[in-house]
């Protein structure tokens, strides 16, 4: 006896949705309501540009204290902290090796809201404040490099994941 044939609908992977190369998102955690971001899935993890980075400890736990300029209208400055999640070596797209500070965060990108890693560097000569690496993309989005700004800003409302 031959087994059934597996309808093609269960052959399908799920749809995603896709980004262009540049969106909006948010990190509310951070207090950061809108912030343009890079989509690269040639880069592994996601970098987030901060100043004034500083460690501390609280309640044992080690922690970052940082600046994230946005640009818009003129700069908004927000003052952020975070648990740092991890210390580690990341390579650049140069090739340039440094050890950068992890934490983690939620994000709101397409109406999804998620927690996921990012590092946090000096990226002031960059475009863009904030580069989403292929870690925060995996099994979430798909990348249209033809497309730009493919989601609306972020709605504050967005509830975390349960």
């Amino acid at each position: 006896m031959l087994p059934e044939p597996v309808p093609s609908r269960l052959l399908q992977p799920p749809a995603r949705t896709s980004l262009g190369w540049r969106e909006w998102l948010a990190l509310p955690a951070l207090g950061v309501e809108a912030i343009k971001a890079k989509i690269d899935t040639g880069a592994r993890s996601s970098v987030l540009h901060v100043e004034a980075l500083e460690t501390f400890r609280e309640g044992g736990v080690l922690h970052v204290r940082f600046v994230v300029r946005v640009r818009r209208r003129g700069d908004t400055v927000i003052a952020c902290r975070a648990p740092v999640s991890d210390r580690r070596q990341v390579t650049d797209s140069g090739g340039h090796r440094s050890e950068r500070w992890f934490i983690r965060t939620d994000i709101v990108l397409a109406g999804q809201r998620f927690a996921t890693d990012i590092n946090l560097s000096d990226r002031r000569s960059m475009l863009f404040p904030l580069l989403v690496g292929r870690s925060t993309l995996d099994g979430r989005f798909c990348v249209d490099p033809a497309l730009s700004y493919t989601c609306p800003r972020p709605a504050r409302d967005v509830p975390a994941p349960p």
